[in-house]
């Protein structure tokens, strides 16, 4: 009898659980159709399809309300350099290049192959940078003949300004 009575408990909270899914999942569907059927902003709104000209359709469809007009936001000034210095804004151009020379000058034996340079930054610096972004700057670096490549192309040397 208990079990029974226990079973038909979870049924019903099953069917309601259930229902309030289905519930929750239909408004879901008209939100998402509403914002969908609205015009960007921005944008007016397109001239309505005659229904005769879609084939397959034979009834007409409730012209979708028009969305009023958005206004403009109010343009802002620029940021001050504080707030742009952020964290989680981009560095300056060049910091890179710069974090590798200060790294390679740190180097006691001169020459540094891109893991470590990488492995220097992350415990020196605190800077975590991929690997294409270290060879990128020593490419930069290079042309402006302030690091070289070894023979090898492996390791890379502090040439100077």
């Amino acid at each position: 009898m208990a079990k029974t009575a226990f079973t038909q408990l979870q049924d019903q909270i099953e069917a309601i659980r259930r229902e309030a899914y289905a519930a929750g999942y239909a408004a879901a569907m008209q939100a998402v159709r509403d914002f969908a059927g609205r015009p960007a902003a921005g944008q007016k709104t397109a001239p309505a399809v005659a229904p005769a000209s879609v084939p397959g359709r034979r009834g007409r469809r409730p012209a979708a309300k028009p969305a009023p007009e958005a206004k403009p936001a109010p343009r802002r000034g620029r940021r001050p350099a504080a707030k742009a210095a952020a964290p989680g804004s981009r560095p300056q151009r060049g910091t890179n290049a710069r974090l590798i020379i200060e790294v390679l000058k740190a180097i006691p034996s001169g020459t540094a192959r891109p893991a470590e340079i990488k492995k220097a930054l992350q415990s020196d610096k605190g800077v975590a940078m991929a690997f294409t972004s270290i060879r990128h700057a020593l490419g930069q670096l290079a042309t402006r003949n302030e690091v070289a490549a070894s023979d090898d192309g492996k390791t890379w040397r502090y040439l100077g300004a």
